[in-house]
């Protein structure tokens, strides 16, 4: 004889539903859907009442449908990642920066990864829309036409009605860097320009000849070189070999990131100099591996998690018509000193 425990079916997890929660608070499943899906009519629930409608979901482990949402309220609460790479250390954390604050708001994003091909870029941009995207956040890539959604472009530059610019002030992290190498003694300054598909290349070069106009500082040719890409170390070790080749004279160079510049450091290395006994180096970005190159990077530092962060906050934020749109958000930098500047040596 089996007994009555024997002949019970196993049981499989409990669906908690809307109507799960509404007996729980003892309230109605809709006033419960409309606090859970932050509806407009949710300002009218008092703060009481929602937070014992949160606090019962939350112990009840209570998990949303999306899909169905999605087709209730028409939304989808997805936005799409557009960038030129997914390898590089710069992209990979500003796109930590944005999936941080949109797996706060319980969004998904969708990336695509142009390649420098405005093809693809096209087609792309039309693809992210055709699967439901809300907005879109560019990363180190530049917009052209006005935009059918809400869009925030991180390093784009380009001044497009519709699209929010998280812009670096460039002015300052050149100033900051050619103030600090002055400072040292150094006045004959060799510069990397960075390379010609990067949003962020005209911009940097501008500030930097500003700065070194101001002070006084000439930017001879033969001090002059640029990287082909800037994704690794090796287009700044080869640019700075092309400069030792030309010359030998400068006593500091300013690359145009922190690859570069570890690029270079291994390249003067080579050439049986030291940094910085006989050349100084600066980078930008201040990317985590800086401070435990060697030497250790002096670098301008762009917060680059901050950034993606400040973008996804400002995409939501008009998508979800709770801020009014800016054209332009502005990033300080901050100059961060380590080993690998020291005084001009005397030639």
């Amino acid at each position: 004889m089996k007994s009555a425990q024997g002949n019970r079916k196993p049981q499989g997890p409990l669906t908690v539903t809307l109507a799960t929660i509404a007996k729980r608070v003892g309230l109605t499943a809709g006033t419960v859907s409309v606090v859970l899906n932050n509806a407009e009519a949710s300002a009218r629930v008092p703060e009481r009442t929602r937070k014992r409608i949160l606090d019962a979901a939350r112990e009840l482990r209570y998990k949303p449908n999306f899909l169905a949402r999605s087709l209730r309220v028409r939304r989808t609460h997805t936005v799409g990642v557009i960038a030129q790479e997914i390898g590089d250390i710069y992209g990979a954390m500003v796109i930590s920066g944005v999936e941080r604050h949109l797996r706060e708001q319980n969004y998904f994003f969708l990336t695509v990864i142009h390649r420098h091909d405005p093809r693809l870029l096209q087609s792309y941009s039309e693809l992210l829309l055709s699967r439901g995207a809300e907005g879109i956040i560019t990363v180190d890539t530049s917009i052209d036409e006005t935009p059918s959604v809400p869009t925030v472009a991180i390093a784009g530059h380009r001044r497009v009605d519709g699209v929010t610019n998280i812009v670096l002030d460039h002015r300052a992290a050149a100033h900051m860097a050619f103030t600090h190498l002055a400072d040292l003694g150094h006045r004959r300054i060799a510069l990397m320009k960075g390379p010609p598909e990067s949003s962020d290349t005209n911009a940097r070069w501008e500030a930097i000849c500003e700065a070194a106009d101001a002070l006084k500082t000439k930017i001879r040719t033969e001090f002059f070189s640029q990287v082909a890409t800037s994704a690794t170390p090796q287009p700044g070790y080869e640019a700075t070999k092309e400069l030792l080749g030309k010359s030998r004279e400068f006593t500091a160079l300013f690359a145009f990131n922190d690859l570069a510049a570890i690029g270079a450091i291994r390249a003067i290395d080579e050439a049986g100099l030291r940094v910085p006994a006989d050349i100084s180096v600066v980078g930008f970005d201040d990317i985590p591996s800086a401070a435990y190159s060697r030497p250790s990077l002096t670098t301008v530092r762009q917060p680059l998690l901050k950034m993606g962060e400040i973008a996804a906050r400002t995409l939501l934020e008009q998508i979800e018509k709770r801020a009014e749109y800016l054209p332009k958000i502005a990033i300080e930098p901050q100059l961060v000193v380590r080993e690998s500047t020291a005084k001009a040596a005397a030639r």
